[in-house]
């Protein structure tokens, strides 16, 4: 008897021992674990661990998975496998076997799990929905014991702008109530992916594992309840990827797996940075010479962020792959892609693709972040571009309606100058091919709060919310928008992205109970809860089309229009209250003779004048 158990104690011993060397040798499989039922059915996997370029590898018995190929790269210690999942094949764990000389040296144990129902036919956000925009180390700390992390090397310091504050995923869960009654309907997070940099670390931007979540903001799973809490309550999440940089601490930095894993890598090795040159016009430049292409394209975004050759198909086929994988493990409704037009057309094109392949209701906004048309609506699917490109990319972030609207608001009411900056604009629409898909903004992380961008003039801070809410395309707001945040003119991202009053234990000031707001901030947050609320219900915003007059009389008209339901939208500039006369508006009016302004409760007479506050927006559902 004694022998029999020795003999099991010496081979769970042995078990052990395979186990932690397998532990030991494969440090990384990524992507971690797939589903089944995928409308591709290749997977490529990316091994990572010491010497594994020396073994051989097969898989165990299993229902439906073939290994295509192992691929040995220039670093022994990556091995690259492309496996085929038939579409019979069920959820299931599987061995990859790892040999020498025939015989098997460790196992590594691979899932494949089952999508959830209706997975593939998600519904993304779209012009029914406003996007709050959160900087989630800037909005809320829900567990401060996670501000710090041992393997992380940057700690928290509020005092810092630049530095780490400490809001979570925990905070954001919290005010899911607050993001709900403001009227929101989708969350767009600035990324929350591992960012172990030694500082300037709390914006995101710099990833140094792509299939991680911060620890100093959570966990991949509380993510993903994030994600299933915000759902429950009618609230989308949009995740913020990049898939042009990432951080130059990133774990394969230190071991790059081919000699061109990196743009300009030779550079980097020999600690030159090469950056771009942030020359977007290059791409439809029908003059343009392929070195300025290159300059742009293969060119860093800065020194700490190693830009990615999408040109290889390991990359390429890698960050494909993490895109998915994120959409179909958080439950995500949409993505927000960082610098697009930064990456190689090529790849874009792929990669929007076979995202929304697998996902055809998804919705992804790209940020091309120029201010002409003509370069934005290139990338947009459906636009036919001279030079042939096409891609599957259903919106992108509006720029240039952003900057025409500022300056339409600033300037002086002239013939050239005015309104007519923000209507001229937006007669460029014809350029898109379906601009109502576009993505609107008065503020984002990157530029300077909607409140000072217009002077901390709270009657045009009213016009603009309310034009943003009322015109064509899907509105983002930044978080704090709605208590009239503020920030300097110049461009300084630590403190527009300043923390939200009352997001902390001990705030003086907390906007989430409007404890210690002026009067001004508390009817500024009045005024966009109730605009945001009436949008939230009101498909001729939604889906209603657009009519806009030119202005005049320092007055910006226009209508949107759905299945008999009309809405008239009346912006002034005036210092006083003006007369308008309505003849001229007749073929959008018709017979209507009244309307309701939702912005004042106020019934309206629509026969002849309509009398026009000064500095006001009128919001007038037409009887």
């Amino acid at each position: 008897m004694k022998k029999i158990t020795y003999l099991f104690i010496i081979m769970g011993l042995c078990l052990s021992a395979i186990k932690t060397q397998a532990q030991q040798v494969v440090q990384r499989v990524e992507p971690t674990f797939w589903w089944v039922g995928m409308a591709n059915p290749e997977l490529q996997l990316l091994i990572y661990g010491k010497n594994l370029a020396a073994m051989n590898v097969s898989l165990s018995e299993n229902k439906g998975v073939e290994l295509v190929s192992a691929i040995r790269v220039q670093s022994p210690n990556y091995l690259v496998l492309n496996l085929h999942i038939s579409r019979q094949a069920k959820a299931q764990s599987f061995k990859i076997l790892f040999k020498q000389q025939r015989k098997t040296v460790f196992t590594y144990n691979y899932s494949l799990k089952k999508r959830a129902t209706g997975s593939a036919q998600r519904k993304g956000f779209d012009p029914s929905d406003v996007l709050y925009l959160i900087t989630p180390d800037r909005f809320a700390n829900g567990n401060p014991k996670n501000d710090n992390h041992p393997a992380m090397r940057e700690s928290a310091n509020r005092k810092n702008k630049g530095g780490r504050h400490g809001g979570d995923i925990k905070g954001i869960v919290d005010k899911l109530d607050y993001i709900k009654d403001m009227g929101f309907t989708a969350i767009w997070l600035n990324p929350v992916l591992e960012n172990n940099m030694k500082e300037y670390s709390y914006h995101g931007y710099s990833t140094t594992d792509f299939y991680k979540v911060d620890p100093r903001f959570g966990s991949n799973e509380e993510y993903r309840e994030l994600c299933a809490k915000a759902k429950a309550k009618g609230i989308k999440v949009v995740m913020d990827m990049i898939v042009n940089h990432c951080g130059s601490e990133h774990w394969w930095m230190k071991d790059l797996p081919m000699s061109d894993w990196v743009n300009n890598q030779k550079g980097f090795l020999n600690k030159k940075y090469k950056g771009t040159t942030h020359r977007k016009t290059v791409i439809q430049d029908p003059y343009v010479a392929q070195t300025d292409v290159d300059e742009f394209n293969k060119g860093w975004f800065v020194s700490t962020m190693p830009d990615l050759n999408q040109r290889n198909p390991m990359m390429a086929k890698y960050l494909i792959q993490n895109s998915i994988w994120w959409v179909e493990y958080a439950g995500l409704s949409g993505i927000r892609m960082d610098t697009y037009s930064y990456s190689d057309p090529g790849f874009m094109s792929e990669w929007s693709c076979k995202v929304m392949a697998e996902y055809p209701n998804l919705n992804i906004v790209g940020e091309e972040w120029f201010y002409n048309p003509a370069i934005v609506s290139y990338w947009q699917r459906g636009k036919k571009n001279r030079d042939g490109y096409q891609a599957c990319l259903p919106s992108l972030v509006d720029f240039p309606l952003h900057e025409t609207l500022v300056k339409a608001l600033n300037k002086k009411e002239e013939m050239f100058s005015g309104w007519i900056h923000a209507y001229e604009m937006l007669a460029n629409d014809f350029l898109y091919a379906d601009p109502f898909s576009l993505v609107t903004f008065p503020d984002n992380h990157d530029v300077s709060r909607f409140f000072t961008q217009v002077n901390e003039d709270y009657h045009l801070f009213k016009l603009g919310i309310a034009y943003y809410l009322t015109m064509r395309g899907i509105p983002q707001i930044y978080y704090g928008t709605e208590v009239l945040m503020t920030s300097p003119k110049h461009r300084d991202d630590g403190l527009v992205r300043a923390d939200f009053p009352g997001g902390w234990q001990g705030d003086k000031v907390n906007a989430f109970t409007q404890k210690g707001l002026t009067a001004q901030q508390k009817d500024a947050q009045k005024f966009c809860k109730k605009l945001l609320n009436w949008r939230k219900n009101n498909p001729v915003i939604h889906q209603g089309k657009l009519r806009h007059y030119a202005p005049k009389q320092g007055i910006y008209v226009y209508f949107r229009h759905y299945q008999g339901k009309k809405v008239m939208v009346v912006l002034s500039k005036n210092s006083q209250e003006v007369k308008l006369n309505l003849n001229r508006f007749t073929q959008s009016l018709g017979t209507a003779k009244q309307g309701k302004d939702i912005v004042s409760d106020k019934q309206l007479n629509l026969q002849n004048t309509l009398t026009v506050p000064a500095k006001s927006p009128m919001i007038i559902e037409i009887n």
